[in-house]
């Protein structure tokens, strides 16, 4: 009882010059910068440069934070009659966000810089969902902040405790602590990406992209009936995220055994090749033109492969170059004294 005390005590967020910033904010701003140098380190990891990333990282993550807000604005019984309020502060500030919004506007905008860039979807995404997951589970505990995202009312004394159940101030009650099941859940299949990612280099690509769909479109579609009813997106009396979480599982299942297919009858194996180069990752790809080949890095981990695809970075010591010229000097005086 102590913990869940500390944990949910205290100031609900900061003040700064009578502006609050919610603890919600917060949290989510944290998990935003976790998945930015999460997804920084496994794209060159997996032979891509830093600024493809902040490429894919400028463009598509406004998109993304935009139809967050528009996704839960449509979905929503009484702000789809009121777009006027949609993007208004006051009514930002009174909360509304939708991840399943982000998912589709963030995939939108990232197939967009794909084609653009002419990038293996794929490929690019099989970094990109480790950071997104990972964000979610931190983002999941600025509901926690909120009270929000909970289940039924646990009426068995023996189970109300945290982080089994939640004590909800607004219901008087304790309540199933979905968003801490989420969170755990989340959290495990974001370790488990980012080791495929950081140790398996080999064919298909796509592994990680749409094992994240599956993951996450079937906790939300268990998870989402189950919710309180007022946290349920239900404009017209359809519930659009639970459609939503099916589609993505459904699409998911689908995808995934695609591209396991397809590698089998290209490559004449599930995993890798027979027939060529069984890694996935081999071609080194920049953000525009480059002239030789890439630098080496300690992180990549095709350095280690095909050493011969790489090159150390000129280092120039400024002590040498100083002994050097000064070594110069010293010969020309030399020759004009003979």
């Amino acid at each position: 009882m102590e913990l869940y005390a500390l944990l949910s005590g205290g100031q609900p967020g900061i003040d700064i010059f009578g502006f609050k910033i919610t603890a919600y904010a917060l949290i989510i701003v944290c998990g935003m910068i976790a998945a930015f140098f999460v997804i920084s380190l496994l794209f060159k990891r997996r032979n891509m440069s830093g600024d493809l990333f902040l490429t894919f990282f400028c463009i598509c993550l406004p998109i993304a934070i935009v139809t967050t807000r528009l996704f839960y604005c449509l979905t929503d019984e009484h702000l789809s009659k009121t777009p006027e309020l949609w993007f208004s502060f006051d009514s930002i500030r009174e909360g509304g966000l939708s991840i399943i919004g982000g998912i589709i506007g963030g995939l939108l905008s990232v197939i967009g810089v794909c084609l653009v860039k002419k990038v293996s979807l794929f490929r690019v995404g099989d970094c990109i969902v480790v950071g997104l997951l990972l964000a979610q589970a931190i983002g999941r505990w600025g509901n926690f902040a909120n009270q929000e995202v909970y289940g039924a009312e646990v009426t068995n004394p023996a189970l109300q405790w945290f982080p089994f159940a939640v004590y909800i101030d607004a219901k008087g009650a304790w309540h199933y602590a979905f968003f801490f099941y989420e969170s755990m859940v989340t959290l495990t299949a974001a370790i488990l990406m980012f080791i495929n990612a950081w140790k398996n280099p080999y064919k298909p690509n796509g592994v990680n992209t749409v094992g994240y769909f599956i993951v996450y479109g079937l906790v939300r579609s268990i998870m989402e009936p189950l919710r309180d009813p007022q946290y349920i997106l239900n404009d017209g009396g359809i519930p659009w995220s639970f459609v939503f979480s099916l589609v993505m599982l459904v699409v998911g299942l689908g995808v995934l055994a695609v591209v396991f297919v397809l590698n089998k009858k290209k490559e004449g194996k599930w995993i890798g090749s027979a027939v060529g180069d069984p890694y996935g990752i081999t071609k080194y790809i920049g953000d525009g033109k480059m002239d030789g080949l890439p630098l080496r890095d300690k992180w990549n981990m095709m350095c280690a492969i095909y050493p011969e695809n790489y090159r150390d970075a000129e280092v120039k010591n400024d002590k040498d170059d100083k002994n050097t010229g000064e070594k110069d000097e010293e010969n020309s005086t030399q020759e004009k004294e003979n």
